[in-house]
């Protein structure tokens, strides 16, 4: 997930890899990360996201770098584990910056 978290990752897919069902796969993963591998996947996004934002990207950009298809999605997404819209974590930061 780390390498190809900007792809449309299926959760069926990460089970064939690791040769299981999908049931066991997210049973597995669970016990081992403490988080679904969607959960995983979102956190991963979102900080990936959080590191662009601070470097100045576009909020459109960085939504379709990190993976999301929908702008709408990852403002949503990014508000509900972060606390601030995008805009707002990105001017946050860039004032912090100067």
């Amino acid at each position: 997930m780390e390498k190809y978290y900007s792809d449309n990752i299926e959760l069926n897919d990460l089970a064939k890899a690791a040769f299981m069902s999908r049931f066991h796969y997210v049973r597995i993963f669970k016990q081992m990360y403490g988080l679904t591998p969607r959960s995983y996947l979102k956190d991963l996004r979102i900080s990936k996201a959080k590191t662009l934002l601070r470097e100045g990207n576009s909020i459109t950009k960085t939504c379709f770098d990190v993976g999301y298809e929908s702008l709408t999605t990852f403002s949503t997404v990014f508000r509900k584990s972060t606390g601030y819209s995008p805009k707002a974590f990105q001017k946050l930061h860039k004032s912090n910056l100067e």
